[in-house]
């Protein structure tokens, strides 16, 4: 019965096949997800239409930040060398947006001839006019850092009285449109000047929705002291805490992101650390670029389905003939209830709506008239996309993943700690040792002997079950000191003879000073007289 009904119904459900993420991610948004974002006027809400460019494009990093807390100097440090248009300074030196990225040769491009280039995802700009694209340039140039991600550099946000100064055009909206289609977005601090000024405060606002972005680094930290910087990332976790409105904490970096020596060296590892932090997250964008991709496409088809709601019941609303502008002005004033409505009537979550305010600022200066009723059809499809059709690009997501060689930024500062004694952590923990002729294990071999022999060793050897009772005082978890024991019991006999047991003993210490343990035990730390059995 109905059988018509159910064949229609598998062909609907069928998601569409697709050959790469990015090809998947086009299609799907000019088929599906455009169709009900230009019914419903939503580019003139919200956001301006996808391009090509801004599924092709590379990752991009947005460092934004009061002027003179070292974005472009941050810029300097990732890239190791200068970038044309590059100005540094105490004052406010960086007056433009400036989008730093690979090219063949150095040079720059400025923001009217960058709009209309269809390779570079910034043709929507153009909306900002000449005030902002007369403020843009792309810096051109051959890095290899840039090979793999793009920087935005961000005019320095003011505070005081320079905040008065109007920029001629909307830096907020400006910062908003970069944030929805960057991979990350770096506010800086400087440890000296904490306070965060009204620009600033709404700044960040402008870029609620995309938290899952945000990282902060506290930066010239190196200027002050422990105790003095203790405090400082108190009062700026404090400050943050009061401005973005999430349960988790911002992660924080803290460093000195430039290639001056360290002013107060204390903290020096803690900033190697750091930094170490940081450049992972960085090299990890171009791995989980098509997820992020993916992930804003979402963002954006709910964010489109719930203005369609609101715009529908707006038109449906309004009367055909008399009393258009009072009932207008009417239904405005009562945003907050029809959302409630459409939140109860479709389960949509209130999250998902857009800012009341801003809406109701928006729809003043449009006739509700012309506004189109509810096409079920239109948000069937993007239903059907969400449903079918993403499920289908998570897994092509994996599996470019799986196939794609670790791709990680290269150049730069990404390669000055890789390898050699100045990488992270060189020379210490089970890295200890490393470049020395003799066992390290045998500065404390004589105590170590001690205890072996007190262990009632048979033929040399002492059991499990005694090796256990003395590796048990360390009161590191079972889980732990099993796989000591593995790296330890290098001819997997298992007892430990008293060179394993040494190494087992030298292995707790370094557990017990916070390092971590070592997948594989270096070769380094093999007892010489163990080191031909592991080359067997």
């Amino acid at each position: 019965m109905f059988s018509w009904l159910g064949t229609d119904d598998r062909r609907k459900k069928d998601p569409e096949v697709f050959q790469t993420v990015s090809d998947g991610l086009k299609k799907l948004y000019k088929t599906k997800l455009l169709p009900l974002e230009e019914h419903y006027k939503f580019h003139e809400f919200h956001s301006p239409a996808l391009e090509d460019a801004d599924f092709d494009n590379k990752p991009m990093v947005l460092l934004v930040g009061q002027y003179s807390t070292g974005k472009t100097s941050f810029i300097r440090y990732l890239l190791e060398q200068d970038f044309p248009g590059m100005r540094i300074g105490p004052e406010p030196t960086t007056d433009s947006f400036i989008a730093v990225m690979h090219g063949d040769t150095e040079g720059l491009i400025p923001g009217n001839a960058l709009v209309v280039d269809p390779k570079k995802p910034f043709r929507k700009l153009n909306a900002f006019g000449n005030a902002f694209l007369n403020r843009f340039v792309c810096a051109q140039l051959p890095n290899p850092v840039l090979e793999s991600i793009s920087v935005i550099d961000t005019p320095g946000i003011l505070s005081g009285e320079k905040q008065r100064i109007s920029r001629g055009y909307d830096f907020a909206a400006v910062l908003e449109w970069f944030a929805e289609r960057v991979d990350r977005i770096i506010l800086l601090f400087d440890a000296h000047k904490l306070d965060i000024s009204d620009e600033f405060s709404e700044v960040i606002k402008a870029l609620k929705n995309h938290e899952d972005k945000i990282r902060v680094v506290l930066n010239k930290a190196d200027q002050i002291e422990t105790q003095q910087l203790m405090r400082v990332y108190g009062a700026l976790m404090w400050s943050l805490g009061k401005i973005v409105n999430t349960p988790e904490v911002i992660r924080v970096y803290i460093g000195s992101f430039w290639s001056h020596p360290l002013l107060i060296p204390d903290n020096r590892k803690l900033f190697e650390a750091e930094e170490q932090d940081l450049f992972k997250d960085i090299q990890s964008l171009p791995r989980n670029a098509a997820l992020r991709k993916l992930n804003d496409l979402i963002k954006r088809a709910r964010l489109a389905k719930v203005h369609a709601y609101i715009i529908s019941s707006l038109k449906k609303e309004m009367p055909s003939v008399f009393g258009k502008e009072g009932k207008k002005k009417e239904l405005i004033n009562s945003l907050g209830e029809i959302y409630s409505r459409i939140e109860r009537e479709h389960q949509i979550s209130p999250g998902d709506f857009p800012n009341l305010k801003k809406m109701q600022e928006q729809l003043n200066s449009h006739d509700l008239n012309k506004f189109q009723p509810l096409k079920i059809k239109l948000l069937d499809s993007v239903d059907d996309m969400l449903a079918h059709d993403i499920a289908g690009l998570m897994v092509l997501v994996r599996q470019e993943e799986t196939n794609r060689p670790q791709q990680g930024v290269k150049g730069g500062a990404f390669d000055g700690t890789l390898n050699g004694p100045f990488g992270h952590g060189y020379g210490e923990g089970a890295g200890e040792g490393i470049d020395e002729a003799e066992w390290v294990v045998a500065r404390d071999k004589p105590m170590y002997d001690e205890i072996f022999y007190t262990l009632s060793p048979v033929n040399g050897k002492v059991t499990g079950a005694n090796a256990k009772k003395e590796m048990v005082k360390s009161k590191l978890p079972n889980t732990v000191l099993g796989k000591i024991w593995k790296l330890a019991d290098i001819d997997k006999d298992g007892m430990l003879d008293d060179e394993e047991f040494a190494l087992a003993n030298h292995l707790i210490k370094v557990k017990l000073e916070g390092h971590e343990l070592p997948a594989d035990l270096p070769g380094h730390l093999i007892p010489p007289s163990k080191r031909k059995i592991t080359a067997e």
